[in-house]
């Protein structure tokens, strides 16, 4: 699968502040891969897109994310998944999560339902998908959809 994404290796956006030097890499790169979370609330139809964004947005690199992961002594074994973070670009609708989508709260989202969102709400589904477009072609990723259930009390 790695193959498939090397016609969308970028090099890593320039650091500021520079990384400590044992995150520095000369060649590291990073991937063009498309980012999109929609919403869909209990009383919508269809889901919204209420963020796109783009895996080139990240800050820390795979690499350097691994270095530091365990340059303290953690263990790393063939097998473990790390997860990026949320990866937001400049723009207002590039904010990857609901905490800095809608400024923590006070820029709500409005749905088509007339519906506001500052944060995920019981019935709420949420769905991410990510893919890289070539020349006439796509790699996808797939989905993932998770649903906001009530608490058990």
């Amino acid at each position: 699968m790695l193959e498939a994404l090397d016609p969308f290796r970028r090099p890593v956006a320039p650091q500021d502040p520079v990384p400590l030097p044992y995150l520095r890499l000369t060649n590291d790169f990073c991937f063009d891969i498309e980012l999109e979370a929609n919403l869909r609330s209990s009383k919508m139809d269809a889901p919204m897109t209420i963020t796109k964004t783009n895996f080139q947005n990240l800050y820390w690199s795979i690499s350097q994310q691994v270095a530091h992961h365990t340059v303290g002594g953690c263990n790393l074994r063939p097998g473990d998944l790390l997860a990026s973070g949320t990866i937001s670009g400049a723009a207002e609708e590039s904010r990857g999560c609901m905490l800095e989508r809608t400024w923590r709260g006070a820029n709500p989202i409005r749905l088509p339902t007339g519906e506001l969102r500052k944060w995920l709400e019981d019935g709420d589904a949420l769905t991410i998908t990510g893919w890289c477009d070539g020349d006439g072609y796509r790699v996808g990723f797939g989905e993932v959809t998770g649903k906001i259930v009530p608490a058990i009390l």
